[in-house]
């Protein structure tokens, strides 16, 4: 019998990609969003891919009602919780905002999950281990005090999951800590649409490049990198949408060596900022618009993954190669100027 996977903010930038891979590995998908950060274009571009309509349920976990609603409609197996608010610098300035809504939609997808036995994968993410004492960190380097409310958001949602297995039986989890997702669908149909000023660099990169954005601004150029600008692990969207595949499959086949487990999902190599843009420009032909400006309050210095227990557990490692993304982040923007967008 075909498991049920439903995918909270599944219309975002990572759930549609998710989507795609969990529905082309077999899997029935439920999306459901509020469409607070995104329209219907991924949504679209997804069932475009798919050569089918998935059901979409137009909600927010943060309505306790709603989400007790959408579960009863639907035999879930398993849930991947990427309904949140992912701005640093926001977070920074509104932090009451990201407490709200990060943590109690989490809290009603716990509820659903010791009301009905459901396996919950958390989108969590590097910025639990803080500014790390070096990289690359494994799951088991200390989560640092976060350097903002966001991240304080993810290690909270942690800790959450975790007790929540420990209290609950019929309850299991894993939590997929992400570093740097870039990228889009080797198809340009789906990729990443923020609402208004990227937070994010690779959009950023691509809006300037098409004249959406009149300059690039890099936060900061006297890190102790280096080239001064910080060091990242970035990761292709695609890569990173597969590694949830591994992880689903693990906790619906009865794989999981504990209730709870954790796994970093990044490549292992670390890439600055600079050696970012550099690249796009040489992949795709195209010269940026680019100036140093002030550090960003909450930006972390260094940190890259170590994915080997991903590698060895769940049997999942990234291919896809930095000039690969690069194009494909460019191959969006350009269907999105082709819709109007």
């Amino acid at each position: 019998m075909t498991k049920t996977v439903l995918v909270s903010g599944g219309a975002g930038f990572i759930g549609s990609h998710v989507t795609v891979e969990l529905t082309q590995a077999g899997y029935d998908v439920v999306i459901a969003d509020n469409f607070s950060n995104c329209d219907e274009t991924n949504y679209r571009g997804v069932c475009k891919i798919l050569g089918k309509e998935l059901p979409l349920v137009k909600m927010d976990f943060c309505d306790a009602a709603a989400t007790d609603a959408l579960f009863e409609k639907y035999h879930i197996d398993a849930v991947i919780h990427f309904a949140a608010f992912k701005a640093v610098g926001e977070s920074v300035a509104e932090p009451l905002k990201y407490y709200q809504n990060n943590l109690g939609s989490f809290l009603n997808i716990l509820e659903q999950a010791r009301k009905r036995g459901c396996n919950v994968l958390f989108s969590s993410s590097a910025t639990v281990y803080g500014e790390p004492e070096k990289s690359p960190v494994t799951e088991q380097t200390p989560r640092q005090p976060s350097t903002s409310p966001y991240g304080n958001t993810k290690q909270m949602c942690e800790d959450f999951l975790r007790d929540c297995v420990k209290a609950y039986p019929n309850v299991k989890g894993i939590a997929l800590r992400y570093f740097n997702p870039i990228g889009a669908h080797p198809s340009a149909l789906i990729g990443e649409l923020p609402r208004g000023v990227p937070n994010n660099l690779v959009p950023f990169i691509t809006q300037t490049a098409i004249g959406k954005r009149p300059v690039l601004r890099v936060f900061g150029n006297d890190y102790p990198t280096p080239d001064g600008t910080c060091l990242r692990d970035f990761i292709d969207i695609v890569d990173l949408a597969k590694a949830h595949v591994y992880a689903v499959r693990r906790m619906l086949d009865g794989k999981m060596e504990q209730g709870y487990e954790i796994f970093n999902v990044g490549t292992g190599r670390p890439l600055s900022v600079l050696e970012l843009i550099t690249a796009f420009e040489k992949v795709n032909g195209v010269k940026l618009n680019w100036e140093y400006t002030a550090r960003r309050e909450g930006d972390v210095i260094a940190i890259w993954a170590d994915p080997a227990l991903a590698n060895k557990k769940l049997g999942w490692k990234a291919t896809r190669t930095t000039e690969e993304t690069l194009k494909a982040a460019w191959a969006w923007e350009l269907h999105l100027k082709e819709l109007g967008l």
